[in-house]
């Protein structure tokens, strides 16, 4: 039965965060089943400093693509379990592309170009924090198993709702801070709307006057830009009834200026500096987190957050920290045999 633990945890979720469980045909029912985690926007595997893989798929956008009319494991033949990190090839001609088989088979195949069009994450994301000055985006890579779904929350919460030191912070509350403007690969997800660039809009049509004033010339109206910002989950302290967000900005210009001298540092120095950056800051087991958000005990009211009771309860009794505590090899149950 634990074997089977990851295939009846995520059909929780999946429930949890569709409304319904998921109504296809019995081709695409294979499909489905690495879709219980594939289908979630944002989540990115870290390769290098400055690069990373999306894993996520566009469910709608599969489903009406050529290759979502066949199941996932006819062309991943590979993949029986989780992790199956690094198992990227692919095989096309398993029942399909027989006649040109030849041909295919001296490709090189991308699997990331074949899904491009379907991924989502976000690419930019300006919260101004210290933490991003030296930390990727994407920050979490050592832990194969789980790096992707840590990673998933980047859209939903800052840093500090899992970092936090929260025995020395207290009248801590929870909140959805501020938006922030992002720039989204895919279609945007989370709790995000679209907003004009009112600054640039200001300058253009400015310009556009003294162009009329000075010069001959017609210059047509120009449409505004448009982008998107989003909101997270971020602490609040409360003192005298008003919150405050806690998450350090006030030590970003600093941290740029730490990160043009931490070559020349002398022993000790650079320590000293990493220290204060991270006083209130604390790196916890993976099952400590997600405790303090996922479990009757954890201080995040997902209600009072604006879940509905469904979401909020299924939510806060979600036990994720299984996932890394007690198994380390999953295998897929065939669960939709015709």
């Amino acid at each position: 039965m634990k074997k089977y633990f990851l295939a009846t945890l995520l059909i929780v979720v999946s429930i949890v965060l569709n409304g319904a469980v998921p109504c296809f045909g019995a081709d695409q029912a294979k499909e489905w089943e690495c879709l219980f985690c594939h289908q979630y926007p944002g989540l990115v595997m870290p390769e290098k400093a400055d690069r990373f893989k999306v894993i996520s798929i566009d469910k709608e956008k599969h489903f009406s693509s050529p290759h979502g009319k066949i199941g996932c494991i006819k062309c991943h033949t590979l993949i029986k379990k989780v992790p199956h990190t690094g198992l990227t090839d692919i095989e096309c001609t398993t029942e399909c592309h027989l006649e040109d088989k030849e041909k295919i088979d001296v490709i090189d195949l991308s699997l990331y170009s074949i899904h491009e069009n379907e991924q989502c994450s976000i690419e930019n994301l300006e919260d101004h924090s210290s933490c991003r000055v030296c930390h990727p985006l994407y920050p979490h890579s050592n832990n194969k198993k789980i790096r992707a779904l840590l990673n998933m929350h980047t859209g939903y919460m800052v840093c500090d709702m899992c970092h936090l030191k929260k025995v020395i912070l207290k009248n801590l509350t929870y909140d959805w801070k501020s938006p922030d403007s992002v720039k989204f690969y895919g279609k945007p997800y989370g709790r995000y709307s679209i907003e004009g660039n009112k600054i640039k809009e200001f300058w253009r049509s400015i310009s556009r006057m003294f162009k009329r004033l000075f010069s001959k010339e017609m210059y047509p109206e120009q449409a505004g830009e448009t982008g998107y910002v989003t909101s997270r989950i971020a602490a609040f302290s409360v003192e005298k009834e008003k919150k405050k967000i806690v998450m350090n900005t006030q030590d970003t210009e600093k941290a740029i200026e730490f990160t043009t001298r931490e070559k020349i540092f002398a022993p000790g120095e650079k320590e000293k500096e990493l220290n204060y950056f991270h006083r209130d800051i604390t790196k916890k087991e993976f099952s400590v987190a997600c405790n303090e958000c996922h479990s009757s005990k954890g201080g995040l009211d997902f209600k009072k957050l604006g879940y509905d009771d469904q979401k909020a309860k299924y939510l806060k009794e979600l036990d994720v920290k299984r996932l890394e505590t007690e198994y380390e090899i999953f295998y897929f149950p065939h669960m939709f045999e015709r």
